[in-house]
């Protein structure tokens, strides 16, 4: 089936053509005709599979039916999502196959200022995509009414769950009709999600799971080398530098190590910026803008930031730590080899992690490529680097200088506490 077989509005059919799309994916194969027809949905999909328009395309053409100019009667379809980064990515979506059609979409999130939020939503919005924490300071201020909600959409859910967002969750239900249809879509099911889904969705909805044989995509080429954690940014910065025109996606296990990795390499003259909570919104989306433009080479990411975020054509996703679990190391990797891209997966695995290459190796079902280095190739790498600079005392000194910094940063935090109390 084609999508200009569907029973859905030109004008998202003429959005859809432009994008170059010709058939639907299996999940917006088996989610759009269920979802025009008004069922509750169950979906699980993984990143990378199309879920975002398999829900856009027909709640479009659901409002559009009934909309005869661009004014909004108020607030039809809420979409949660559990990032900045995934509510701007929705919110385009919407707005790039909703260009044709009078509805309007927006997203509204912290770290901005709330006014210019506040102004968009006296204007009128018909599809509001939010985080939960915005969203329940502006119910709690009086300037949000979601009592005219007839679509509810828990997007990328289990990631939700995993922030601590199902007081959230279910909070939002007083604040919404009974009546509703609920679309629940995440990328991994347990017992967990399902209590939550249940409780949510009505008991004959619709359940989807796109689970293909191999976890990761068959063109992501996968390989792993044993470095040890203190040698670990000497061969990232060796892979950079081979690899200078290709998009990178560096993955870490926290903020701290993030920030830290970033003033290694720029210590050694090597280009990377940072994406992770502790950063200002407008910082985050600067520069993701830049690396989706290809204008930023290098990103260093937490998996808490990067969760479900598409970036097209990265090249290289590089697991500088392990993931905590199998399941992260498939999100992680996703970034990479999407449609019929290839795309290159690589780790660097120490000697406390080796229990956790394991265990990615048996959710794989397969081994990962050993990347065999010789002692005398390990030693040229490490001491390579480590002539660029004075000596080792340059390291040390600059890691005091890291130590001075963030104490400054905790006591400046401390005293706006104090200010706000």
């Amino acid at each position: 089936m084609k999508f200009e077989d569907y029973h859905i509005a030109d004008g998202i059919k003429t959005a859809i053509s432009k994008l170059g799309y010709k058939k639907p994916t299996d999940i917006q194969y088996k989610s759009i005709p269920a979802i025009l027809k008004g069922e509750d949905v169950l979906a699980i999909a993984q990143t990378g599979t199309g879920k975002t328009a398999a829900l856009v395309i027909p709640i479009l053409h659901k409002l559009q039916e009934r909309k005869v100019d661009r004014r909004s009667s108020g607030i039809k379809c809420l979409v949660m999502t559990p990032t900045h980064e995934l509510a701007l990515q929705v919110e385009s979506v919407f707005k790039t196959l909703g260009k044709h059609t009078n509805v309007t979409a927006y997203a509204i999130h912290g770290g901005v200022e709330q006014d210019p939020q506040k102004e968009q939503l006296e204007k009128g919005v018909d599809v509001l995509i939010v985080t939960p924490g915005r969203m329940f300071d502006l119910l709690n201020q009086g300037d949000l009414r979601l009592d005219k909600v007839e679509i509810l959409v828990l997007d990328e859910a289990d990631h939700m769950l995993d922030l601590g967002f199902i007081a959230d969750i279910r909070g939002v239900m007083h604040n919404i009709p009974w009546k509703k249809q609920t679309l629940f879509f995440s990328a991994t099911i347990n017992d967990k999600i399902k209590d939550i889904a249940y409780s949510l969705v009505h008991s004959d909805a619709i359940r989807i799971q796109i689970s293909p044989k191999d976890p990761v995509a068959k063109n992501i080429e996968h390989s792993v080398a044993f470095i040890e954690m203190d040698d670990k940014r000497f061969f990232l910065e060796s892979l950079i530098k081979s690899e200078s025109d290709k998009k990178m996606l560096v993955f870490v296990r926290t903020k701290v190590r993030a920030e830290r990795l970033k003033k290694a390499m720029e210590r050694i003259g090597v280009e990377t910026d940072t994406i992770h909570s502790d950063r200002e919104h407008a910082d985050r989306e600067r520069t993701m803008k830049q690396f989706r433009k290809g204008e930023l080479k290098v990103l260093i990411a937490t998996d808490v930031s990067a969760r479900g975020i598409d970036i097209p054509n990265v090249e290289f996703v590089v697991n500088y730590d392990l993931p905590e679990s199998a399941e992260q190391y498939v999100h992680r990797v996703g970034r990479t080899g999407r449609g019929s891209n290839k795309g290159q997966a690589y780790s660097f695995c120490s000697t406390q992690e080796k229990e956790l290459l394991k265990e990615i190796e048996e959710n794989l079902g397969k081994p990962i490529v050993r990347l065999q280095v010789s002692k005398t190739e390990y030693d040229s790498v490490v001491n390579a680097t480590l002539e660029k600079r004075e000596d080792k005392k340059y390291d040390v000194l600059a890691l005091i200088e890291e130590a001075e910094e963030a104490k400054k940063k905790v006591k400046k935090r401390k005293g706006r506490r104090k200010g706000d109390r």
